[in-house]
């Protein structure tokens, strides 16, 4: 009876089902790119099990010819982790990286929103149709990528998120990648399988070092004990590239030759060793004014050039609260934000 059914199915022919996604696709303005199409990466395309089919919204970015590398973590990541990621991202895209990200809470969306910060342009590999936005509080954090990239998935309109789409996901992730850098991963974490995959793929593996005592560490920590290229800047995944990449890659030095220069790390002077000197500052006039979030991040400042990382870990705000009371602070002239990315406090006009 089982061997009777199964024949049906392969001499069944009805296209109904099929011709109701493309008009759902249609409708809704969202790519088809089949595993034929000249679109479909050949990145992807050249992995042991790539999707026959993924739905696009946005303009899907050409990975095959731009850098892309994947940031992946927890999503019960901490502060250090949001940090990390947010500057990591933003690092990457401003420098003409395409980030891919899972768009799942924590990392993923941190990542999300730094690549956004600075510029480049996100790839999101979600495990759904692409009109079932999961989690429903990302929802315009999907808008913002598509408008900047692409929201992708091989599940048709329509298709519900299921704990078993994510790990199938996640060989997209690292396949559209040249490496996955995993910021913040427990021992059993999503963020691990996207590794494990990248591994398969011939991809590079990044891990930030984390706290050797948080839980939520375990696993990313791991991985460096295993060999995975330690990561403590965007410019230490930027560096892995730089020579594949040389008209890709954008602020980077060149010599003499034109050739990429790899960036030495320490070699420059300290962000407040660079920061402009100011004949005098009225704290108590700049702190009377502000309140909240502004007051206590103008607090931790004070007088010193701290970077965004630093102010995030100080504070021990979320890495999304520390950056709005950042850039209001810009606008309202409390801040300013010197050669090195720091930011250091300035007397409003």
């Amino acid at each position: 009876m089982k061997q009777l059914r199964d024949i049906e199915k392969l001499t069944d022919k009805d296209l109904g089902a099929a011709n109701k996604i493309l008009g759902s696709c249609a409708e809704k303005e969202y790519s088809v790119i089949s595993i034929q199409d000249a679109r479909y990466p050949d990145s992807l395309r050249n992995i042991y099990d790539p999707p026959l089919v993924l739905y696009a919204n946005g303009v899907f970015p050409n990975v095959d010819e731009t850098p892309a590398v994947a940031i992946v973590g927890t999503r019960d990541c901490t502060p250090y982790g949001i940090g990390c990621a947010e500057n990591i991202g933003y690092g990457l895209a401003s420098c003409g990286f395409v980030v891919v990200t899972g768009l799942a809470l924590g990392v993923d969306t941190a990542a999300a929103r730094g690549a956004l910060r600075g510029g480049g342009r996100v790839i999101g590999v979600i495990g759904s149709g692409l009109d079932i936005v999961y989690p429903p509080e990302n929802g315009t954090l999907f808008d913002d990528v598509a408008s900047s990239g692409a929201v992708v998935s091989e599940y048709a309109p329509g298709v519900s998120a299921v704990k078993t789409h994510f790990p199938m996901r996640n060989r997209i992730l690292s396949g559209l990648a040249l490496g996955v850098a995993v910021i913040e991963a427990p021992k059993k974490s999503g963020a691990l399988i996207t590794a494990a995959r990248a591994l398969e793929q011939g991809r590079d593996v990044f891990a930030i070092p984390g706290n050797i005592d948080a839980v939520s560490c375990e696993g990313s920590n791991a991985l460096l004990r295993e060999g995975a290229i330690p990561v403590l800047t965007a410019d230490d995944i930027i560096d892995e590239y730089a020579e594949l990449y040389p008209d890709k890659i954008l602020d980077k030095p060149v010599d003499d030759q034109g050739a990429y220069k790899v960036t030495q790390h320490g070699s420059e002077k300290k962000a407040v060793d660079n920061a402009p000197v100011v004949d005098y500052i009225d704290f108590d006039k700049i702190l009377s004014e502000l309140s909240g979030d502004e007051k206590a991040v103008a607090e931790i400042i004070g007088d010193r050039a701290l970077s965004a990382d630093d102010i995030i870990m100080r504070s021990g705000l979320p890495a999304n609260q520390v950056l709005t009371a950042l850039t209001m602070l810009e606008i309202k002239g409390c801040v300013e934000r010197g050669d090195s990315q720091c930011f250091y406090l300035t007397n409003p006009e």
